[in-house]
């Protein structure tokens, strides 16, 4: 179940990069994920999550701008790995699995990031523009990480 826990909350760094660490911190800060004594304590430092959620909020708004580059882009791809596999790997480390989180982080990612870009497409095909698509995956990936964070603890 960790492991499926840990790929889920990758998806949601592929629908919105910054999204699950945040998820995790606030998930560490409010004790919901038990990371005290490890490496990934730190995540629940009021600093850390102000940090991340921040980035999150930033993210948020950056994502509706018709500059923003596509999710696919290298950059843009490997900040969702980058995500994807550190969230994982807190989520991981929860049951004392570090590396399979992370893994498991990193492949949701790459699932999160094709996943994400083709459902968006094909909602903003739907609704005839792309801002509404935008709202509903900001939605799916809040609600997502949410949901994920507290069915760890």
């Amino acid at each position: 179940m960790l492991f499926l826990l840990a790929l889920l909350i990758g998806v949601v760094a592929g629908l919105r990069t910054m999204m699950a660490p945040a998820a995790v911190a606030w998930g560490t800060y409010l004790g919901w994920l038990p990371v005290t004594g490890t490496w990934a304590s730190f995540t629940g430092h009021w600093i850390t999550v102000a940090i991340f959620s921040v980035l999150a909020v930033v993210e948020l708004i950056a994502d509706q701008l018709p500059s923003t580059p596509s999710r696919k882009v290298p950059q843009q791809f490997g900040a969702r790995l980058v995500g994807g596999a550190f969230a994982g790997a807190v989520v991981g480390t929860t049951g004392g699995v570090l590396i399979g989180g992370l893994i498991a982080g990193a492949v949701g990612a790459v699932i999160g990031t094709y996943g994400g870009a083709e459902l968006r497409a094909r909602m903003a095909a739907a609704f005839g523009r792309d801002l509404p698509a935008a709202l509903v995956e900001d939605v799916i990936a809040i609600v997502g990480a949410l949901l994920i964070v507290m069915a760890v603890a």
